[in-house]
This record gives C-alpha cells, structure tokens and sequence, in this order.
C-alpha cells in the first residue's frame, strides 16, 4: 500500500520549486514529485526543516529542498548572512574559498554575486584551496568576514558552508574564527527572513585574487619554524584526495625540507574519494595507502591531511616495522610539548573530551591551560595569548597568529620539524611519547563511535545514559558525573584513573563517547604501562556501550 501524502509537503515542494534558481535541482524535484506517493518519505525527509548551523557550520547532503545543500539553501544563506554583516555594521570585503567538492565552486561563485549584489566587495580564493588557507586570508585582507565551502572529511555525497568573522565583529580572539553564539543564531534568522531565492538581487562575480594570498599563506606557515632547526627527514604523504597537497609540498619547500614522496592515486583532488570508505584519516584503513608508501620508501614518517586539509593525521613505524597512526591526543601532547620546550609563550588550550595529559603537562611546566567546548571555534577564543590549541580529532592550532583555527599544513611542519631534531640525536616520536609516559603516566584514549541513520536513536542512547548512570567503571566507584544540560548536551563520568564523555557529534550522524584510562608508568616499563591501559580501555568500552544501549 503507497504512503499517503501530505498535501503540506506537496504544497511546500512545489513553492520550493517555484523559487529554486538551479534549472537541475528544480528537475529533481519535479521526478519526486510527480512520482508521489511512492516518493512521499523521501520529499517530507527533503522539507523536515532547513539545514542549521552546527559545529562546523551549515553541512549536509547534496540535494533539492531546504534540508540539503544546493544553490538555492547557499543563495538563501548568502543573502541571509550578507544582510546581518550589514546589520551588525560590519564593513570590508567578503573572503571566499572553496574545495574541490561537487558544487563547491558553483557555491562560491553564487556567495559572491549575492555579496556584490548588495554592494559588499567580494574577493575569492585564486583555486581549489585548503580551508586554513581561507582563515589565513580573512586576517590578512581584514575581511568582515570569510565563507569556505567544503564538507571538510564527510562522504562525496555532502557538502558544507563555514562561516568565519574578521577582527570588526569577531574580537581579538575570534578574528579570522569560525563563527560562535550569538551570531549563529543571528545569521540563522536572517536567513530564514530572506523570502524568496529567485528575489535576492545578484551582482558579478566578485574579484578572483591572485596567487600572492597562497604565497603569503606559505611563507607565513614556513616561518612557523625554527630557520636553523634540521630539515633531515624522509616523509610520505596523502591529501587523501582533496586540495591540501600542492600548498603541503610547496610549504614543506619554503621551510627547506625534501620533497615528501606523494601517494601516486590519491594526490589529485577527486569529488567522489575513489580509494576509501570515508575521506577521513581516522577512519579505518583511510591510511593505508600512505603506511604502504612509507614502507617502501624508507620513511620517517607518514603524513595525512583530511580532503580540506584543516586535519593532521601522523603515522609512526614500530620496532617490528608496521606502521602505527598516532591518536589525536598523542600528536597534540608531541606538539604541545614541543612548543613548550622551544619557549612558545601564551595559553596552551584543548578540549573537554581530549586527553587530561595536556593540562598535567601545562602544570608540570608552567604555562597557562584552558579548557574548552568541543570545536575550534571555541579553541581558539580560549585566551588572547593563546599558544597553541588541539581537539583529539586530528585538529591542531600551532599559530594562532597566523591562522586562528586548526590547520593540517602547519601542524605537518611542526612535527616534522620535531621529528627532524629528534632524529639527530637518535630519537623518535615514539621515544618521546615514552618519555612523557614514564614522567606522567600512560594516558591511553579511544572512542566509541556509533553511526545512525536515525538522529532519534542518539537521543534515545543519552536518556538512557542519563536515566541510569553507571555506579563503578573498570571497577571503580564513579566519583564524578557532570552533565551540562540545558547549555550542551554532554554527559561525564569519572574515577580516580578514568574519564568518559559523551556527546552527539556536531558534524555527522553518530553518537561519540570519548575514553581515557590513565596507568602510572612502574619501573621504566611503559610496554606494561601501556598494555595494562589498552585492556581498561576495552573493559571501558564495553561498559559504555551497556550503558548507552548500543
């Protein structure tokens, strides 16, 4: 029996088409409706509701209708986020990049005639460009305000809109930022004040800059390095498809290092991630290409960026010679840890579901530490002197100066800088890891990550983790539970050697509980250390998903 169909939907559909300025996505949605009601489910799903800003800001599907990305939503946000600019006062141009996604630079292209078309001055990124590259240049052209189209590290099929302030209405810290409370609540209702896509008044296409923004871009992120450090290392890398590999290598030349060796099949940026699962470098065997490049050419290290390049994925070989990728939380504590000891002054900032080895190391050093909110958009305004910034999700802030977000291209400098100078006495990012464990304890961090195809699901798992709260973990009496409702919608637990937070991702489909098990180091035995800490964290685990119900 065909589902019925709601006239609302029909009704709503057919105005959506009526206004949609894309001659292709007003035929999608004409095939769907004409073959209702066999199509019903599919249109009410399309016409739930507009997409919002999340972590990251607008992200979803390729698709007609307001609940999906398209030429009219990117009109619409356009319109909606020039508007408040003006608004707020706001004067300067309008910065815009984009990756190599389907409909990124149509997108772009569409945000720039909408911006001139109400009179603002609109300057677009020269290519297919990093989404560091477009933070740096909202400083650097002190833009009112910067927009990069990508969908960062989601499936082919999504794409994505990220809104960043410049110094006139971000502050201090938040200049060249993504974009926080109020102002997403503010460009939201603008957005939906905007009537009619067809309606909102188009002008050109803006000014295209010229190659000297990614040239500053790179001499900026060479000079992130000590000039007379060694350059001594042997690196394979992958962009992993997308659009970080030619500023990558033309970065790793202006900072004196050889150039690293490219996976041959993933070095072109490619819509459709032809070689894996999932586009993003935590995902499993999204590195294996890259640890089989390293093998063969003798490698020191193995580099991956996510397909815009914001993320840095290391991988480092083992005594037995396989290829082991660092979690997030060992790559931030290297970097931290690197910056401290070359004298970086300033805050020292990460998240509450990263590791707490980063704030015992702040103390045992001390340096300032803050603690945030998960996103770099809050990582970055954690303090005015902020030294460097890291989420466990591969995201790292090595110079906030320069770009005050997480950028994959100057955290692959930095360590391979540390790497380099470790390499001259004999040393590995491994060893220096151990050393960090005898001095601190094994910290030994995973995740539980559950993919669903029904949001309602994810609510469903936190009532029950809230409803019926564990009472011991790995033993444990549970010593401490926060849970930060009604602000966020994030759920902690912890014992004396044990922390759990959970949370809804802010970017996909899942729901993410974050594990720390801590075991102090006896003896110089980190090997034992360590393995005692990877058993916990596998009882914690399967004690976290009792819990949640998954």
């Amino acid at each position: 029996m065909a589902p019925e169909v709601d006239i609302d939907v029909r009704a709503a559909a057919e105005a959506w088409l009526a206004d949609d300025p894309d001659p292709a996505a007003r035929a999608e949605l004409r095939e769907l409706i004409d073959r209702l009601p066999a199509t019903a489910g599919e249109l009410a799903d399309r016409f739930a509701g507009p997409l919002t800003f999340g972590t990251a800001g607008l992200r979803g599907r390729l698709r007609a209708g307001p609940n999906g990305m398209n030429l009219a939503v990117v009109t619409r946000a356009a319109a909606g986020l020039v508007g408040w600019l003006a608004e707020q006062g706001g004067t300067g141009p309008l910065v815009i990049g984009y990756d190599a996604r389907h409909g990124s630079r149509e997108f772009a292209e569409q945000t720039a005639r909408v911006a001139t078309g109400a009179g603002r001055e609109a300057l677009l990124l020269p290519a297919v460009l990093p989404t560091p590259v477009l933070a740096y240049a909202v400083r650097a052209l002190d833009a009112v305000a910067g927009v990069m189209v990508t969908a960062s590290h989601n499936p082919p099929q999504d794409n994505g809109y990220k809104v960043y302030l410049g110094a006139r209405l971000g502050g201090p810290a938040g200049d060249g930022a993504q974009i926080v409370p109020p102002a997403d609540a503010g460009i939201e209702a603008a957005i939906r004040g905007v009537a009619s896509a067809a309606g909102v008044p188009l002008g050109d296409a803006g000014t295209v800059l010229d190659d000297k923004i990614l040239a500053g871009y790179v001499d900026r992120a060479a000079a992130v390095l000590d000039v007379a450090g060694p350059r001594d290392l042997t690196v394979a890398y992958t962009p992993l498809h997308g659009v970080g590999g030619g500023t990558l290598v033309a970065a790793f030349a202006a900072a004196g290092f050889a150039a690293p060796a490219v996976v041959a099949d993933q070095a072109e940026p490619d819509p459709e991630f032809p070689t894996v699962a999932f586009p993003n470098p935590e995902e499993p065997g999204a590195m294996d290409h890259l640890v089989a490049l390293a093998g063969r050419t003798g490698a020191d290290l193995a580099i991956a960026n996510d397909p815009d390049a914001d993320r840095c994925a290391v991988a480092v070989p083992g005594p037995d010679g396989a290829w082991r990728p660092l979690r997030g939380d060992e790559l931030g504590v290297l970097l931290a840890d690197h910056l401290i000891r070359r004298g970086t002054p300033g805050t020292y900032a990460t998240t509450i579901v990263s590791s707490s080895l980063l704030g015992r190391l702040c103390a045992a050093r001390g340096v300032p530490y803050a603690e945030t909110l998960t996103g770099f958009k809050w990582i970055v305004r954690a303090a005015e002197d902020l030294a460097f910034g890291y989420e466990e999700a591969l995201g790292y802030c090595v110079a906030p100066a320069m770009v005050r977000d997480k950028d994959g291209i100057t955290a692959a400098l930095t360590v391979a800088e540390l790497a380099a100078g470790l390499k001259t006495e004999g040393r590995t990012l491994a060893d220096r890891l151990d050393e960090l464990a005898v001095e601190f304890g094994v910290h030994a961090t995973d995740q539980l990550s559950v993919r669903v195809d029904d949001l309602a699901e994810i609510g469903a798992a936190m009532g029950r983790a809230r409803s019926n709260p564990p009472a011991t973990l790995r033993g444990a009496p549970v010593t401490e539970v926060t849970d930060r409702l009604p602000e966020n919608d994030v759920l902690t637990f912890r014992t004396p050697s044990t922390r759990v937070v959970i949370r809804p991702s802010g970017t996909e489909p899942k729901l993410k509980a974050y594990l720390e098990v801590v075991e102090p180091v006896a003896g110089d035995d980190v090997a034992a250390a360590r393995s005692r800490a990877s058993a916990g964290l596998a009882t914690l685990r399967a004690e976290i998903a009792a819990v949640l119900g998954v």
